[in-house]
C-alpha cells in the first residue's frame, strides 16, 4: 500500500486564505497496531508548529531548524515522534517555513509508518504560531494534540493527554516564563495570564505548550483564528486566542499536570544547556535504578 505524504503551501490571500497544493507519493507500509484496539478513542493525530526561525538559539538555528536542535545528543524532534509512536500516533501534522526541507529530509528517515502530512509557512519571518495553526486548518479533521517544536518531555507524560479538551501544565520553576494560567473546580483552566498581567493573589502554573483538542472546541477555536487573521493580526500568539475563550466560556481545558522537572521548553542557548544537564541527571537516576534492581549472579 501507499502511504501518502501531502505539503500545503499556505500564502495570504483575501483574508488570509491559503492556497492549496498536494505534493510527493511516497510508497511504505501501513500497519494497525492492535494494541490500540483497548484505546479506540484515544488521539492519534499530532500537529506540530515548526516554522520558526529560532533566532534565540542562534548560531545554532542558522543551518538547522530549532526542532533538531540535539539535547543530549538527541534531536528534539527525534524525541517528539519517538514519544508519539510509543502512545499509538498514527499521523503527525507539520507547520515548517524555515529550514524546512531539513525537517522533510529527517522525518523521511525517522517517522517510520506514521503518516506525515506537511503545512508550509511562507510568511514565517513575519507572522508568528498564530498563523502557522490557522494554516493548518485544512488538514484538521479529528481530535488532535497540538505541541511546539522546542519541548522535551518523557513519553509517559502523554499518558493523559490523549483525550480531548486537555492542556498540560506545571509547577513553576525558576527558569519558566511566559503565560501562566489559573485553576478553578475539578482542575478546570479558568485563566490565561501573560508574563505582565500576571495575579499576584493567585496561585499560578506554567503552560507547557501542549494541548488536546476535540473537534468542536477546534470548530469553535478556527472561528476565532479567523477573526484575528482577518484583521492582519498575524504577529499574536495563539494564547492570546484560547486565553479569551477561556475568559468569555467558548472554550474549556482540564489540567494535565507535568512533573516540572521532567520536561523543559528551548528558547536560549541557556536553556539548552540546562536541559542536557536535567536530562543527564535524569537518565543517571534511570541507570542506577536499573543497576539496583538486576539481581546478584550467582557464583556456585
Amino acid at each position: 500500500m501507499s502511504k501518502i505524504k501531502t505539503a500545503i503551501v499556505g500564502g495570504r490571500s483575501g483574508l488570509g486564505i491559503s492556497n492549496t497544493r498536494y505534493l510527493e507519493l511516497l510508497d511504505g507500509p501501513t500497519m494497525t497496531d492492535s494494541r490500540h484496539v483497548a484505546h479506540a478513542n484515544n488521539i492519534t493525530t499530532a500537529l506540530l508548529l515548526a516554522a520558526g526561525t529560532g533566532i534565540r538559539l542562534q548560531p545554532l538555528t542558522l543551518t538547522v531548524p530549532k526542532c533538531l536542535t540535539e539535547v543530549g545528543g538527541v534531536p528534539i524532534l527525534e524525541r517528539l515522534v519517538n514519544n508519539l509512536k510509543a502512545q499509538g500516533f498514527e499521523r503527525l501534522i507539520v507547520v515548517i517555513g524555515h529550514l524546512g526541507d531539513h525537517i522533510q529530509e529527517f522525518l523521511q528517515q525517522h517517522s517510520d509508518d506514521m503518516q506525515i502530512d506537511y503545512v508550509i509557512n511562507p510568511d514565517y519571518r513575519t507572522s508568528n504560531n498564530i498563523y502557522s495553526l490557522w494554516l493548518a486548518r485544512h488538514q484538521i479533521r479529528e481530535p488532535f494534540l497540538l505541541v511546539e517544536s522546542d519541548l522535551v518531555f518523557e513519553t509517559r507524560m502523554l499518558d493523559d493527554m490523549l483525550q480531548p479538551d486537555k492542556m498540560a501544565i506545571s509547577n513553576i520553576l525558576p527558569w519558566m516564563k511566559g503565560t501562566t494560567v489559573e485553576l478553578g473546580f475539578e482542575r478546570r483552566i479558568t485563566a490565561f495570564r501573560r508574563g505582565s498581567d500576571r495575579c499576584d493573589d493567585a496561585h499560578q502554573y506554567k503552560t507547557v505548550n501542549l494541548y488536546s483538542l476535540s473537534l468542536n472546541s477546534w470548530n469553535k477555536i478556527e472561528k476565532r483564528l479567523h477573526l484575528y487573521i482577518s484583521e492582519g493580526r498575524l504577529s499574536e500568539y495563539y494564547e492570546v486566542v484560547f486565553g479569551e475563550m477561556i475568559a468569555d466560556g467558548s472554550l474549556s481545558f482540564d489540567a494535565v499536570f507535568f512533573d516540572a522537572k521532567r520536561w523543559y521548553e528551548i528558547d536560549t542557548m541557556a536553556d539548552l544547556r540546562a536541559a542536557e544537564d536535567q536530562f543527564d541527571r535524569l537518565r543517571s537516576i534511570a541507570s542506577r535504578s536499573l543497576s539496583v534492581s538486576e539481581p546478584a549472579k550467582s557464583h556456585a
